[in-house]
């Protein structure tokens, strides 16, 4: 894991892995997607499994995850939609639990566990939420992000530090007019506009000024030093290539990228 100036731990990557598109850009043209997994983790030290929204994978998989990747390598996995968006939070505490159970099964490469509320979830929702977050085993991370403008009010942010989550800092269309610190733990997803490109094989627009707007603010909050460990994931909808993005960033951060030969296609930038 690299440091930053303020001893704190930086860790980027991409949301997701199995992208068809990277065959041929990032992954060899004739690599199988079962050995996926196993190079990515050769470039970066996190991922974020956007797969788990959609359904509690098996336990053989999650073992099969972290078999394929080094000791250094870190998890952050996404709740089952099943739980955040079908139904009341506190109602799902069990469900949260039988997932929780499964990915546990990823022993100490389990980071963090991002709790994604729909944009129909608001702040009638905080008592909810509140029930949620005490049910929640205390020796796991957790990330909240929210997308509905009503929780942006003070007892949202005072919830999450007294259940040590982290405020997930994230940027669609906007950024957020600042980061917002809650925990020793930092999350933040670079996401974009869903489906604004139709190839996700190379950088498609110019994400330049944000990603300096992003450095300075990283190193604002992290500079009393209070911020352990900053997760951050990029999605293709950012800015066309996840890979690309993503590297660029950690060189803004100054962190060392791995550098191999250009594979066809993957020197093209914006166009």
């Amino acid at each position: 894991m690299e440091e930053s100036p303020a001893m704190t731990a930086l860790s980027f990557g991409t949301m997701g892995f199995g992208y068809s598109d990277w065959a041929g850009t990032f992954y060899p043209a004739e690599m199988k997607a079962g050995d996926y997994l196993s190079y990515y983790a050769r470039h970066f030290d996190t991922v974020e499994l956007d797969t788990t929204f959609h359904a509690t994978p098996p336990v053989e998989r999650v073992r099969r995850w972290r078999e394929l990747t080094p000791d250094g390598f870190r998890f952050c996995v996404k709740t089952p939609r099943e739980v955040t968006h079908e139904g009341t939070l506190d109602r799902r505490l069990g469900e949260m639990k039988q997932f929780l159970d499964v990915m546990r099964e990823f022993g100490p490469k389990l980071a963090m566990v991002l709790i994604q509320l729909p944009p129909s979830c608001g702040i009638d929702q905080f008592e909810a939420l509140e029930r949620l977050l005490k049910g929640l085993p205390g020796d796991l991370r957790f990330a909240v992000e929210f997308r509905n403008v009503s929780w942006g009010q003070q007892r949202t942010l005072d919830l999450l530090r007294e259940h040590r989550a982290a405020l997930v800092a994230a940027e669609y269309l906007t950024r957020p007019s600042q980061i917002h610190v809650t925990s020793d733990q930092l999350y933040i997803r670079w996401i974009g506009e869903h489906e604004r490109f139709k190839e996700l094989n190379h950088e498609q627009f110019d994400v330049s000024a944000n990603l300096a707007w992003w450095k300075g603010e990283i190193e604002r909050v992290t500079r009393a030093g209070a911020i352990e460990h900053v997760w951050g994931f990029f999605n293709n909808d950012y800015s066309g290539y996840a890979i690309a993005t993503c590297r660029r960033f950690m060189r803004l951060m100054g962190l060392a990228v791995r550098e191999e030969a250009d594979l066809a296609g993957q020197g093209r930038l914006f166009g």
